[in-house]
């Protein structure tokens, strides 16, 4: 793997676009592959377009898909999206988001899951928190997840919050958290280290508004741990394959569906589901072949 340092647009856009032009042209490569809505993406379909090479785009958010990008960013939006109308191929991140391209944009777009390499399989029976990992960006609403550790007094809440790179009311945020006794917050945990809070979670609690697909998701999944999400449903997998649950955005839902999971340790056999769903739609020795099917034929 090679690393070419090039840009950053948030200084100065111009210069930005000079210097990852200059980077792509020194990658040399057959495909190019983005991810992320933002100005490189239309930069480097005309990239690919004047020197002939592929152009592959992969989602990274339903906002991407269902409009939104249009109705937030209406210039940049219409780059966007014709840019992967161009595109010799575009991966959705799940099925909803694949099919919202398709009747929203005309774009075709083949849904293939994130990957992650999977653990063998532990006990289950050393689980004491109920989890929750995200950045304090204001779509994620951490806020709610407070309110969610207050409804439960005799369980122990984690919430790992990183700072968002936004402005936000981080210190407040840390401050209500500290106020709630059976709540501890951490501020950052190193990837390498995630998993040890993940395999003794007896539910990953997920309050964003909207998610793509979220890898903490799968992270949740592979260590047996059921999801429970406030509104984030792609593809309704909770449901539908019996691993956790989604509220439908109501607050009231999800203190009802955390009842029902943490009563009579059901959190148990909910989480062998999302272990056997992780094992059907990320494990990464299956997912690599897809991707490397796709790029053969592009080729």
């Amino acid at each position: 793997i090679r690393i070419i340092r090039s840009l950053d647009f948030s200084q100065n856009a111009l210069g930005g676009a000079c210097r990852i032009w200059r980077a792509l042209k020194k990658a040399d490569a057959d495909i190019y592959i983005i991810k992320t809505i933002s100005v490189g993406v239309p930069l480097v379909r005309r990239f690919c377009r004047r020197y002939q090479r592929k152009f592959v785009y992969r989602t990274a958010h339903q906002d991407e898909c269902d409009g939104t990008c249009l109705k937030q960013h209406p210039i940049l939006g219409r780059m966007f999206i014709r840019a992967l109308r161009q595109a010799d191929i575009v991966f959705a991140q799940n099925q909803s988001d694949a099919e919202n391209l398709k009747r929203l944009h005309g774009i075709d777009a083949s849904a293939v899951g994130n990957a992650h390499r999977l653990p063998d399989m532990i006990g289950t029976t050393d689980r004491d928190m109920i989890l929750w990992v995200a950045r304090s960006a204001a779509f994620k609403q951490p806020e709610v997840f407070l309110e969610l550790a207050g409804r439960f007094p005799d369980e122990k809440f984690v919430m790992i919050c990183q700072r968002a790179t936004e402005k936000s009311n981080y210190e407040l945020l840390r401050e209500h958290a500290a106020k709630i006794p059976n709540l501890e917050f951490v501020r950052r945990v190193p990837f390498h280290e995630i998993d040890s809070y993940f395999r003794r979670a007896k539910v990953f609690v997920n309050t964003s508004v909207a998610e793509g697909f979220a890898n903490t998701f799968i992270q949740a999944c592979k260590w047996a741990v059921p999801v429970l999400t406030l509104a984030a449903n792609p593809d309704g997998f909770p449901d539908r394959y019996d691993c956790g649950r989604c509220a439908g955005g109501n607050t009231d839902k999800l203190v009802e569906a955390l009842e029902f999971l943490l009563e009579d340790n059901r959190y148990l056999e909910t989480g062998i589901r999302a272990r056997h769903y992780a094992e059907q739609n990320h494990d990464i020795t299956k997912i690599v072949n897809r991707y490397k099917e796709a790029f053969e034929r592009l080729v």
